[in-house]
């Protein structure tokens, strides 16, 4: 009994995003006792169960954890009541949760516009042509876009390099689905691994850098572990590769339409912007991406005006923007409010001061990237600067790493899987990546090895 009461603490604690627990924030409710709170982290474990089971049910996975989010803040506001907490603390609260989903989801939805903009434009068709005309084999795209997601991700990020591998992948292997379903996993590995070894390649190692636990060329000692992280699956999983070449169109080139690749370029300037101003002006990067958002509609504007045929005068902005995986955008929403009503009820608290004392910093931040399969890193990575463990750099490298990668282990681990779910329609799901879970699994006891042993 003891043993199942820490793990669901354990579970919920993890699950909780301690955005008030810094100085200055609303103060918890200290209730995990309460079996409103233990109903609560059972509405949020039966929602996951829903979310995991999509391919199963056809349900798609922003309901049940919007739903949870409903019933647990109805919990929570009933547990605020008896512990004499009044509706402005309680809408404090609650405005925490929306400016973490409110940055999210605007970043997010900037990088779908644009990638929705240049599958406008055929960018992604002639790169598929491009693809096929070169007479490359299954295994060699297989190879070719893991390789690009690994050395695209550390300069933008994992998700929008998962979304652009992604796009690339859909449209090479339309009529082959089990080379989607394996690509896409390379694909969510290779763009998190490449995103580990960079300040700016993921979210939370942004978090890291900026909060100064370590220097900006430290993070480059994690090159090697996470190249060992990427190698390690893809060398396996490119042994069940279809057989064969991609159906084409003769070789023939599909041209890329007018603006194509200028909304490229508008595109890596979005990129930079977002980077320059966290990093330079210390702007949340959302600002930088709206930035470029505004640069794409002037653009979609002077495309609009110029043009003489009719799918450029017919081009507009709010179509790609309308075309953006919503179903992702409010999964988001459902999960991070649900984790925030669980941080507000103290499951966070209760277990900070426990797990680096007692399991120790190695064995924590191992377990850290496992658990990170299941939560969104980025909580996870909150959580941990919060605690403020006392550990050296190899700790804190090791760390960075594995909640970078290990989100990989499952589809709902990371952005970028959660975001190649909605983008491949039913074809890369829960299940299709947990086939291949065991050969991550290899990979990523592979790179914690590896970092031991160069950087400890």
């Amino acid at each position: 009994m003891r043993v199942a009461q820490y793990l669901v603490m354990l579970l919920a604690t993890m699950f909780g995003m301690p955005v008030w627990a810094a100085e200055g924030g609303p103060e918890l409710l200290h209730a995990t006792g309460d079996i409103k709170a233990i109903i609560c982290v059972v509405i949020f474990v039966l929602a996951y169960i829903l979310v995991m089971n999509e391919e199963v049910l056809h349900l798609r996975k922003s309901k049940p954890v919007i739903l949870a989010a409903g019933l647990i803040w109805l919990i929570v506001a009933s547990v605020a009541q008896d512990h004499g907490v009044s509706s402005d603390q309680m809408r404090e609260v609650i405005f925490h949760n929306l400016v973490e989903y409110g940055a999210l989801f605007l970043f997010l939805l900037v990088a779908m516009t644009y990638i929705n903009s240049m599958e406008d434009r055929h960018v992604f068709e002639f790169l598929r042509s491009y693809l096929v005309a070169r007479g490359l084999t299954y295994r060699q795209l297989f190879w070719a876009t893991g390789s690009l997601a690994f050395c695209i991700s550390p300069v933008a990020d994992n998700l929008t390099t998962a979304l652009l591998m992604g796009a690339v992948i859909m449209a090479v292997g339309a009529r082959e689905p089990k080379f989607i379903a394996i690509a896409m996993v390379n694909v969510v590995v290779a763009a998190n691994a490449g995103g580990a070894f960079s300040p700016f390649g993921d979210i939370t190692t942004l978090m890291v850098w900026q909060t100064g636990k370590l220097e900006f060329w430290e993070f480059f000692a994690l090159f090697v572990p996470s190249l060992v992280n990427f190698l390690v699956p893809a060398a396996i999983m490119s042994l069940f590769i279809p057989s064969g070449n991609p159906q084409g169109e003769g070789g023939v080139l599909t041209p890329i339409k007018r603006g194509g690749k200028r909304i490229c370029l508008l595109f890596l300037c979005t990129i930079a912007l977002a980077v320059t101003f966290e990093q330079v002006f210390h702007v949340p990067p959302f600002m930088g991406m709206m930035t470029g958002l505004s640069l794409l509609m002037f653009f979609a504007y002077y495309l609009r005006g110029s043009g003489k045929r009719e799918d450029d005068i017919r081009f507009d902005i709010f179509g790609p923007l309308a075309r953006s995986e919503w179903d992702t955008l409010l999964f988001f929403f459902g999960v991070l409010f649900c984790v925030g009503g669980l941080a507000y009820l103290g499951y966070l608290e209760l277990m900070s001061h426990a797990m680096y004392e007692e399991l120790g910093p190695t064995t924590t931040n191992i377990l850290v990237g496992i658990i990170s399969a299941v939560v969104d890193n980025i909580p996870m990575m909150y959580a941990i600067l919060t605690m403020d463990p006392a550990m050296d750099d190899t700790q804190w490298l090791l760390v960075t790493m594995t909640a970078g990668v290990g989100g990989s282990l499952l589809s709902i681990g990371s952005a970028a899987g959660v975001a190649l779910m909605g983008q491949s329609k039913g074809t890369y799901t829960f299940f299709s990546h947990l086939r291949w879970s065991w050969a991550v699994g290899l990979g990523y006891a592979a790179s914690v090895v590896v970092h031991l042993l160069i950087n400890g």
